[in-house]
């Protein structure tokens, strides 16, 4: 990319919890990477799961996104270069969660993230922002400024339940705040072959949202859910594995999406 390009920012998020969000953006990020790609993961959720997968010891750092968010301290002063070649971070504590209500007063609430990455985004590719699991204000800033919305899902029952939710939100900060927001991709998640509802799921997803499923899918896979007590993305942890290979296939399929 050249210099004046700016990265493509894109939210991961999906307001349920427990369905591979944070892991998602995690081991895109690191796939992404892999092929060489800049990417920056901005962790936007106050439980710092997406900082500690990648290594970071939050605790040990003075300043991190709620310094950002509420004192106005440059992106560029917390960022992390993480042990990934061509992947940084800004990590996230759990003092977030109080940025959310620091911000109700302030005039264009919803753009704070879009003025703080400002300066930063033409030293990227990529820049992946792992957004909490709820549709406060720094999942709407998230998608205020980016490009588009990944939505990771679980292949269980309940997968659709809260989906409407979630794309009344994009369609609203689409129509108020950001009118060229798109969703790049649903992502599911979870997939377990030996379990028949996780078809009938698959099924329901592709009737309801066509070609906007991403036709790389994620498989229930031990080792991705062992590697973030590693602090290692799981290209790193286990290459071989099926979820790292499930990976980095998203991520050229992912590439791919970006020359149409």
């Amino acid at each position: 990319m050249g210099e004046s390009q700016m990265a493509k920012i894109v939210a991961v998020a999906n307001q349920k919890g427990g369905v591979g969000k944070t892991t998602s953006a995690v081991s895109l990020a690191a796939a992404l990477a892999k092929k060489k790609k800049k990417v920056l993961l901005l962790d936007s959720d106050p439980q710092g799961n997406g900082s500690s997968g990648l290594g970071i010891r939050v605790r040990e750092l003075k300043r991190h996104l709620y310094h950002s968010y509420t004192g106005g301290v440059p992106l560029a002063d917390i960022m992390v270069t993480t042990d990934v070649p061509y992947l940084s971070v800004i990590p996230a504590s759990i003092d977030l969660a109080a940025a959310e209500v620091e911000l109700v007063g302030v005039d264009q609430r919803e753009r704070c993230l879009e003025r703080l990455l400002a300066p930063v985004v033409d030293q990227f590719d990529f820049i992946l922002i792992d957004c909490p699991p709820s549709l406060g204000l720094l999942t709407v800033n998230a998608l205020t400024c980016a490009h588009s919305a990944l939505i990771p899902m679980q292949c269980e029952y309940y997968a659709l339940e809260g989906l409407a939710q979630l794309v009344n939100t994009i369609r609203s900060v689409k129509k108020r705040l950001n009118p060229d927001l798109f969703i790049e991709g649903l992502l599911l998640t979870m997939y377990d072959r030996r379990n028949k509802l996780t078809f009938q799921v698959a099924d329901e997803v592709a009737r309801h949202f066509g070609k906007q499923v991403f036709k790389t899918i994620i498989p229930r896979n031990v080792r991705l859910s062992e590697c973030p007590s590693h602090g290692q993305t799981i290209i790193d942890y286990d290459l071989r594995s099926s979820g790292a290979q499930a990976y980095l296939q998203l991520a050229t399929e992912f590439l791919r999406n970006q020359k149409k």
